[in-house]
C-alpha cells in the first residue's frame, strides 16, 4: 500500500490529481515501483478521463499520507472501476506508464529519450560540472548511479505513439508550470 500511494502521489504530480511533473531522477527511483504494462488508446483515454472524478481527492489523499482510510480507499477503488480499470493499482500503473513516456518525451521535438539514458547524460553533467561541492557531487553520484542500477528500459515502445497520440489531452491535465516537464507557453505540444 506504501508503494501504492507514493507512486499516486508521484503520479499525481503529473496529471492534476496532484501538480508538477516528475523528473528524469525521481522517475528513474520510481521505473522499478511500478508494472510496466502496454498500453493502448482505451487505457489512456480512460485515465484522462478519470481524472475529473480523482481531482477532488488530491487533498484528502495528501493529507492521509501513505496510509488512507478505508473510505478513500474504496472510493479510489469505485472511480476507477467506473472508468474501467480493473483497480485503483491497474490505474496507477497505466498512469505511472504515461508518466514515463512523458518523462523522456522532448515536447519541442517529438522525440523520445529512454529516462535511464536521461539519467546518465544527467550524471555525466553532475560528473563534468565544477560548481557543485565535492561532497555534493558525490552524494548526487552515488544515488543517481543507484537509480540507474535500479531501472528497467522502456518496455513496450509502442506505449510511446499511444502517448503521443494522447499528449495534447494528457498536457491540458497539467498545471501550468515553468521547467522542462511541459512545453513554452508559445510552443506547441509535440504531436
Amino acid at each position: 500500500m506504501r508503494m501504492f500511494l507514493s507512486r499516486l502521489k508521484s503520479l499525481a504530480l503529473i496529471i492534476s490529481l496532484s501538480v508538477g511533473a516528475a523528473s528524469a531522477g525521481a522517475m528513474g527511483a520510481a521505473a522499478q515501483e511500478f508494472k510496466q504494462i502496454e498500453l493502448n488508446d482505451k487505457l489512456v483515454t480512460s485515465f484522462i478521463a478519470a481524472q475529473k472524478d480523482f481531482e477532488p481527492l488530491a487533498n484528502k489523499l495528501i493529507e492521509g499520507g501513505d496510509q488512507p482510510d478505508a473510505a478513500l480507499t474504496k472510493e479510489l477503488e469505485d472511480i476507477a472501476k467506473k472508468h474501467g480499470f480493473a483497480s485503483f493499482a491497474e490505474f496507477e500503473d497505466v498512469g505511472a506508464n504515461i508518466t514515463l513516456i512523458l518523462d523522456g518525451l522532448d515536447r519541442s521535438s517529438g522525440e523520445f529519450t529512454d529516462p535511464i539514458e536521461k539519467m546518465k547524460k544527467e550524471l555525466e553533467d553532475i560528473k563534468a560540472d565544477d560548481s557543485i561541492p565535492a561532497d555534493d557531487k558525490k552524494l548526487a553520484i552515488d544515488d543517481l548511479t543507484q537509480e540507474i542500477a535500479a531501472s528497467e528500459p522502456l518496455k513496450f515502445q509502442a506505449n510511446i505513439d499511444v502517448v503521443k497520440k494522447h499528449v495534447a489531452e494528457i498536457e491540458a491535465l497539467i498545471p501550468e508550470e515553468t521547467g522542462e516537464s511541459g512545453p513554452d507557453d508559445d510552443e506547441a505540444p509535440a504531436q
